[in-house]
Order: C-alpha cells, then structure tokens, then sequence
C-alpha cells in the first residue's frame, strides 16, 4: 500500500524560479520559519562576521577628553592674536604655551593646538608664532568620533574587523547577535561513497555536502554534516527527523526527482509540507521546497552542478533571511559570446563561463554545462542566464553575466583559443605563480576554431597544429588563408608525436591504421576543424582508406584527454591522439608521425603584457623542467618564430 501512495504522489512541477521562490518565502514567512532565533550576548572579539540583533550605542564619548590631533604648543586663543609674519610673536612656555604630543590632554584654559611645523622655539623658555591660532584649530575635542548613547551599528547588520574597532572606541564589550543557523545536511544514495573508501564501478564519491556546506559556513550559518544514507524510506524518515531536531533548516541531498528510489518528496509531504516540486531551471530542475515542523526543507538534486545551483537559488535566500540578512547582489557585466548558445525552451539554463578582455570586449568562453561537471564550478568566472523562453544566444551576441569572482582576478587574463594541448596547464599553472594577478584560459575548439577566433578578435592567441596537404607544412598556409594579409606570428611550442591510442597490452592487436576497419571495432574521433581530424584524413587518404568504414569515426571528442579516456575506459578500442595523453592513462601508443604545434599570435598584440608573460615562459626554465617529463613532445624549437605571414619590423 505504501508503494501505491509513493507512486501517486512523485509528480515534478515545472514552476519558473522567480514565482517559486517568491511562493516558497511567502509561505514559510507565514510560519514564521524565516525569523533568526533568540539573540545571544557575546563579547565583541567574537563578533566578527555575525549579525547584530538590537543597535548598539555608545557607552563612552570618544575621545571623551579634549585630545591634541597635533605635536605642538596647546594655547588659548586669545593669547595669540596678531601674530604675523612680519610681527611674530613670542609665547612664555609653561604659562601661555604648553609642549603637547599627539593625543595629550589639553591643559586647562588651552583650546587650540599650533603644530610644530609653524613654531620657533626661541629657547627653553619662549617660542614664536607667525599666525594667530582659531579656536579648536587640532584638537579632538569630546566626542568627535561616537558621542555616549550614539548609535555605532543599526540592528540586523554584519559585523566588519572595522565594525570591532568602532564598538571597542565606543566602549562596548559586548553585543546581542542572531544565533548562526544550524543546517543539516543529509546525503543519500545508495552508491554514495564516502571520501577515500575504495571505488568500485557504480559508487559516487560524496562530495556535496562539501560544497553546501562550504556556502552554508560563507552565508554565515553552521553546517550539520550526517553520513550518507542508504536508499530506505524508514531508514531516510528516521534520519530526517533526528537531523530536523538538532538544526533550524535541513537539506537532503539527492532523491528529489521521480526514480524509483527518489523518496524525498514523499517523506517531505508524509513529514510536513511541499510547496514546490519541480522549477524551470537547467540544471536544477528537480528541486523540492517545503517545511517540517514550521523549519524550512529542501530536496536538492543529487548531480553536482544542479546541487550548487538549486542551494544559491533557493537555500541562500532562507538562510540570508535567518541570519537577519538579505542576499547581497552580485556585481554583473555584459561581454561578448564567441560561439553559440543553444538552449532548449521552457527552462531558464544557467551556463557556466570563463571570462578574458580581449581588446575593449570582455569574451565569454563556455564551459561543460553537463549536471554532473563539477569542472565548470570549480573554472567558472561567471553565470550565464539563459531565459525561460529564449533559445539561447547567437555567436556574437552581447548578454549579461553575474561574475563568481573579482573582476581584478579576470582582467589580465591571457585567452587562447584552439587545439587542446597539455602544456597549456602548466604554462597557465606558471603565469599565476610567477606573475601573481594573471592568468590564462583556454578553450578548446580545434585549430581552424582557434584561427577564427582570431579573425573575430576574440582571442590574444590560438593553438594550431594543421597540416597542409599540398605544400606539407604546417600551419602557415593554413593561417594565411583564414587571416589574410593581417600580420601573424608564428611562435613554435613544441612537437608532438601522434598516433594511435589502444588499450594496454593491444587486445584487438591493431598495428596499422587499416586495422581500424574492422567489423565491430569501435574507433573515437575529434571534432571537425582540429588538427588531429585533419592529419587522421591525410593519413586515411594516404592509404585510400574511406571513413565510412571506420565503425565511429563520427564520434566526436573535443580533447587529447577525452580520446585516452575513453579508450582507458573500454569506451572505444582505439582513438587518435598525441602520445603524453596516452601515457598519462598508461595506454598503448603505436606512432603515425609528427606534427608541429605553434601559438598563432596577432602582430598588434606582440608586445601587450598578455602575450609578453607567454613568451618570457617558454624560454624559463622551470617551464622546461615541468615539461621535460611529457612523452612524445620535442622543444627543439620552442619559442622560436617559424614565420610571418606579413614581414614587419620589431
């Protein structure tokens, strides 16, 4: 009968997220779920960073004592009228002049100060003036900064390290605050795994309540972590109810959606209530909102990126408003889309994206928008909103991005875009440490991308590895018929030897690139426009070899990495790629040639910082020592130009 109930009541509502959210706060608003708890009086050095309950006032004036501001004379005003330049005028010390440092009391009957910049000590007994002093001229008189019973700090403000010297000056030891939230986390999933336990295919290392919980502790409130729970209604009801007792607001991790073991929802309507199953966003969409005993409940879904979304949509704003705080804005800005967008209808999508100024643009590369890519947290520079009804964005649109980072770490960012190569890594690993401040990101498209990315202008270099099948060198016919007379330079990264992925110890026994034509060998291919498509087809027609018979050949992967990946991972039995990929996943290598990789770089950008710090890399030494371990890589040339496509003066 159970069963019964459960099934009739999984049902996903695609609610748009404004609406749901704005239901969500309405109706624990009307439980009172959303208030901070009772204040807590504690001293003021523990009070960094939490929230004040009541104003605070003044207990002191400061300073509460006519104070010098000045190293001086303190005088009385009256005995100094009609001093001049021409006409100084001498002072008694100890009778009409009194020696002050900065903060002293003023001595009775004194109301100014002269500083010792326009004084004259005639000798032990007398100094001299050039100008009359105005009354309280230097001097911090009584309750200039905080007056005794002034208000410091409103109610329901954070408290700042500047905030801690303020209450300290006003006399204040100790304040009211809201307790910080207590909020439990609760991950489930029969195949969740904790960190370091040994993996077996099927198991999910646990990693968001790390994440949740990290905001919870950034969003002022404390994290209640529980152990993974098995996929059992009684057992998750149980640990639901024990969690609820001991926090202000509760989270489940995972089982939000309509699976067969997806409880959630229907522990939550069992328990207490649920307002929302089911909001108009990718990812996050099967999000759960609802109550338990008058405190706040959410379903979070269990991939990763849908987690943290649906946690900042609709977890932050509960917590901001339990703390005695609303969500701050993020600053946001509009750049420019390199590539298309596409989106499907009736979800707002929120796309992960890197940032880098190229020019007077700010261009936006995409990353992975899987739900499972914890990646694109971990690059993202910004979120990109796609609306509910919108298809998405066509390349070259304008559009607004909510920045995840100081604009200061994005603005000296060095963009590449093009083929995948791994030194990439390691010369953006090196620019953070050797030129604290900048960076590099790379997107990887493929070297004809790579070009065209530069005939736009959205990048400051590309790398490119194509063979030219006419002539036999790489690259330059390639970038003089994309780029036309515009000056580029051709600086030589490396070259790489590339040829044929296989499993260890080569169970199909391929040794050619015939063999790949096999009945039922599944081969992995890159994508259009990149290099290594372009050598495999030279290659292919070399030995008049036709793709179609290559079981595969259309399956596109946009990396060196992905193809030794999905080889490593019986995803396919052979793929083409350089040999250090291969290595790194300890695969079979069986050699097809060498290719040249270069860096392509405008001539206008020669000498811009952004290029400078590549360049300056490439002949470092420990860019050469963190290289010298990749297989199938030669630095013969390395940092060397191979050729302009305009000749110019440097």
């Amino acid at each position: 009968m159970k069963v019964l109930v459960l099934e009739r009541q999984r049902y996903l509502q695609n609610v748009p997220r404004e609406e749901a959210l704005g239901l969500y706060l309405e109706k624990l608003a009307a439980l009172g779920a959303l208030e901070p708890g009772q204040p807590e009086r504690i001293p003021v050095d523990s009070a960094r960073g939490r929230v004040t309950a009541a104003p605070v006032y003044a207990r002191i004036s400061s300073p509460h004592y006519h104070a010098s501001a000045m190293d001086g004379i303190a005088v009385n005003t009256a005995s100094t009228f009609g001093a001049n330049e021409t006409r100084p005028l001498r002072l008694t010390l100890g009778a009409e002049a009194f020696v002050v440092d900065t903060g002293d009391p003023l001595p009775e009957g004194c109301n100014a100060v002269v500083m010792i910049e326009d004084l004259h000590f005639l000798n032990d007994r007398e100094v001299e003036i050039i100008a009359p002093a105005v009354p309280w001229q230097h001097v911090r008189t009584v309750g200039e900064d905080f007056i005794e019973t002034e208000m410091v700090l409103p109610s329901r403000q954070e408290v700042r390290p500047y905030d801690l010297g303020g209450l300290i000056t006003a006399g204040v030891l100790e304040l009211d605050v809201f307790p910080r939230p207590r909020v439990a986390l609760l991950p489930t999933g029969t195949e969740v795994i904790l960190p370091g336990e040994p993996l077996v295919p099927g198991a999910v290392i646990e990693s968001n309540s790390r994440v949740l919980g990290g905001l919870v502790e950034e969003w002022g409130g404390i994290p209640v972590v529980a152990p993974p729970t098995v996929d059992d209604y009684a057992l998750l009801k149980q640990v639901i109810l024990d969690y609820l007792d001991r926090s202000d607001m509760l989270a489940v991790i995972a089982g939000s959606s309509a699976g067969r073991e997806d409880f959630t929802v229907s522990l939550f309507r069992e328990l207490g209530e649920v307002y929302v199953h089911g909001v108009a966003i990718k990812p996050g969409k099967p999000v759960i909102l609802g109550s338990i005993q008058g405190k706040p409940v959410i379903g979070v879904p269990g991939y990763p990126v849908s987690a943290a979304l649906a946690w900042e949509f609709f977890g932050r704003p509960v917590l901001a408003r339990k703390c005695g705080l609303t969500v701050p804005a993020r600053p946001r800005m509009k750049a420019c889309l390199g590539r298309k967008a596409v989106s499907p209808l009736g979800a707002e999508e929120f796309i992960r994206v890197k940032l880098g100024q190229v020019g007077d643009r700010l261009m936006i590369q995409t990353l992975p928008r899987g739900a499972g890519t914890v990646t694109s947290l971990v690059q993202a520079d910004a979120i990109m909103a796609v609306p509910r009804l919108s298809e998405g964005y066509p390349a070259g649109s304008e559009v607004e991005v909510e920045l995840l980072r100081p604009w200061e770490q994005i603005a000296r960012t060095t963009v590449v875009v093009g083929s995948h190569d791994l030194t990439l890594d390691i010369i953006a690993n090196l620019i953070q440490e050797q030129y604290p401040g900048r960076r590099l990101i790379s997107s990887h498209v493929g070297s004809m991308g790579g070009l065209t990315a530069l005939l736009r202008g959205e990048a400051h270099l590309a790398g490119i590895h194509l063979l030219d099948e006419d002539s036999g060198v790489y690259n330059l016919p390639h970038v003089r018929r994309i780029l036309g007379d515009r000056l580029m330079i051709l600086v030589n990264l490396a070259y790489r030897t590339q040829g044929l992925l296989l499993p260890p110890d080569n169970p199909q026994g391929i040794g050619r690139l015939a063999d790949l034509t096999r009945p039922g060998l599944r081969f992995i291919n890159r994508q259009r426009g990149s290099g290594t498509r372009l050598l495999l087809d030279y290659l292919l027609r070399q030995e008049q070899i036709v793709p179609d018979r290559i079981s595969g050949y259309e399956r596109e992967e946009y990396t060196h990495m992905a193809v030794a990946v999905a080889v490593a991972s019986g995803n396919a039995d052979a793929g083409l790629g350089i040999q250090a990929a291969g290595a790194s996943l300890g695969l079979e290598f069986i050699p097809v040639g060498e290719e040249r990789y270069d860096l392509c770089i405008p001539g206008e950008l020669w000498d811009q910082e952004e290029i400078l710090v590549v360049r300056e890399l490439l002949d470092d030494p420990k860019f050469r020592k963190a290289t010298g371990q990749l297989q199938g890589y030669d630095w013969r040339d390395c940092g060397k130009i191979m050729g302009k496509i305009i000749e110019a003066q440097w």
